[in-house]
Formats: structure tokens, C-alpha cells, sequence
């Protein structure tokens, strides 16, 4: 019997796999509906998002939208976006930030999840551990990836995290609010008006 995408997020928010390892216990955030066009891959739920249970529920999220130029209804509407993150759950803290997200989610639930979402043309993949996990390419590191999207494959935009730690980064790579936030947002757009 095929278990269904309902059966299989109620089994991932169950998820106590690496629940020994996480600081504040588990809380595997994920959205995810069959008819969802769009798929969002980032790191792992940070403190406010484990409070809330909302992925992408604080200032790195907000920018987010921005760049996809999308309204929070629509950003949440989980018919049309759906939101996977490497990690599910808060890793913990390290020495300059969060921890990395834990491998278990994205070994264990990431293909199934991916079967079970037919309708998925677009996939945002958000910072490196999500690109180094999908991505088989050359690049040396997220900055040259981002750049290159005439090369990207078909139906993935590269981007980096929306942090306001990469404020830097941002003000250092001006081609990226030029080039590829326009290209996000004119893919973005087309797949939302056809949902």
C-alpha cells in the first residue's frame, strides 16, 4: 500500500530521530501539498520558528518574500508553495550562529516527500548545505553557483540565505539584486498565477 503525502507529513512531524542531538527537542517543520508548483529547500527552523511552528516566521523569511515578491498569505498557502528545510528541526547553537542543519531529514523524509509532490516546478534551493546536497556541479562556492543562472538546471534557482548576517554579502554581489531577484520573481510570478 502507498502511503499518501497527508500519512507521510503526520509520520515526518512524529520524527524523533535525532531527538538526543536537538537542544530544544523536537519539531519537524514542513509544508508540503500535492499541488504545490513551488518548493522552497533552506537550512533549519531557528529559535522563533521552533517556538511557532511557522517556517521562515522572522526577519530572514520576511526578506524572503521580498526577493520571491510574494505576500505572506501567498507565501503560506501550502497549495501552491511548499517548504522543506535540509533540517527539520533547530540544530542547536554553534560558535557564529546555528548549528548546521542534522543530515537525518534530508536522508530519511526529503525523496519521499519529493515523490509525493508531482506539481513541483520550481525549487529554491537556500544556501549551501541545500545546493551542496542537490547540486552535483563544479562551483567552488555559493557566490560563483547564485551568479551562473544560465547554467542552473531546469526548474532551480540557487540563492543565498536571506540572513541579516549576509547583509555583506548582499552589498558585496549588487548583480544579485540586478539579475537573479528579477529572475526569481518574473519564474515565481508565472507559476503562481497558474496554481
Amino acid at each position: 500500500m502507498t502511503i499518501t503525502l497527508v500519512d507521510l507529513l503526520n509520520t515526518v512531524r512524529h520524527c524523533r530521530l535525532c531527538e538526543a542531538h536537538l537542544p530544544l527537542g523536537p519539531n519537524p517543520i514542513v509544508r508540503a501539498s500535492e499541488t504545490a508548483k513551488i518548493l522552497i529547500i533552506g537550512q533549519a527552523p531557528g529559535t522563533k520558528v521552533h517556538q511557532t511552528s511557522i517556517p521562515w516566521d522572522d526577519p530572514s523569511g520576511k526578506r524572503l518574500r521580498e526577493w520571491m515578491n510574494v505576500s505572506t498569505d501567498t507565501f503560506y498557502d501550502e497549495q501552491k508553495i511548499a517548504i522543506m528545510p535540509m533540517g527539520f528541526c533547530y540544530p542547536g547553537k554553534g560558535k557564529s550562529g546555528d548549528l548546521p542543519p542534522r543530515k537525518e531529514c534530508a536522508n530519511e523524509w526529503h525523496q519521499l516527500l519529493r515523490e509525493r509532490m508531482p506539481n513541483v516546478e520550481l525549487t529554491l534551493l537556500i544556501g549551501q548545505y541545500a545546493q551542496k546536497h542537490y547540486l552535483s556541479d563544479d562551483y567552488k562556492n555559493l557566490t560563483e553557483r547564485v551568479k551562473d543562472i544560465s547554467s542552473a538546471p531546469e526548474g532551480i534557482i540557487s540563492l543565498p540565505h536571506p540572513s541579516p548576517r549576509n547583509q555583506i554579502w548582499l552589498k558585496r554581489n549588487p548583480w544579485f539584486e540586478e539579475i537573479v531577484v528579477p529572475h526569481l520573481r518574473a519564474k515565481v510570478s508565472a507559476l503562481i498565477k497558474t496554481s
